[in-house]
């Protein structure tokens, strides 16, 4: 059976972030930077996630990613085929027909029709996938809210908005900075 890569799980955790109702879009760096789990990593992911229009892109101090459309017509599913592409969750190889009794010639009876392992599959993963279609970010994101306290929504408002004001602080800084000089400007 396929595995799902943390790709999938640290974007379904941005996307229930961004699912808050933050001031202005979230950076990648700041997501990674909150959840304790790379940046870089993180940035390859989103590039995915705005492709497969599941999240929109503005650029600048205050840019970011916000979510495309509304978290409740953003699927599992969707965001998983995004990040993952969409993959067999079972790679039949067909040995069936590579039976050493057989030398090589298998007989009808044991290569005709769907094998009965990958039938079994197939039947798995449409199951898992039809979950993962029907289940939401708004889904996920209600789940996360029963559970948190009061205030916790807040709080990350106040987190996202203080490293916003503390890079354009930051920038402020390095613009007022006198530039070093080179020997090339002294002649």
């Amino acid at each position: 059976m396929a595995h799902l890569g943390t790709g999938v799980e640290y974007a379904l955790h941005c996307l229930l972030l961004l699912d808050q109702p933050l001031a202005q879009p979230a950076s990648s760096r700041d997501l990674a930077e909150l959840q304790g789990v790379s940046p870089s990593f993180l940035a390859k992911i989103f590039p995915k996630l705005e492709k497969a229009g599941i999240v929109a892109a503005s650029e600048g101090i205050r840019g970011g990613y916000k979510l495309a459309r509304d978290s409740k017509e953003i699927t599992v599913l969707e965001v998983i085929d995004a990040v993952e592409g969409r993959k067999p969750l079972f790679d039949c190889q067909d040995i069936r027909g590579r039976c050493a009794l057989f030398k090589d010639k298998p007989p009808a009876w044991m290569t005709s029709g769907v094998c009965s392992i990958h039938a079994v599959m197939l039947r798995a993963e449409k199951t898992l996938r039809d979950e993962l279609a029907r289940t939401t970010i708004r889904d996920l994101t209600k789940g996360v809210a029963r559970k948190a306290p009061d205030g916790f929504a807040e709080q990350l408002q106040t987190w996202f908005a203080d490293r916003v004001d503390t890079r354009e602080q930051t920038r402020v800084v390095a613009l007022k900075k006198p530039k070093a000089r080179h020997r090339s400007d002294e002649n």
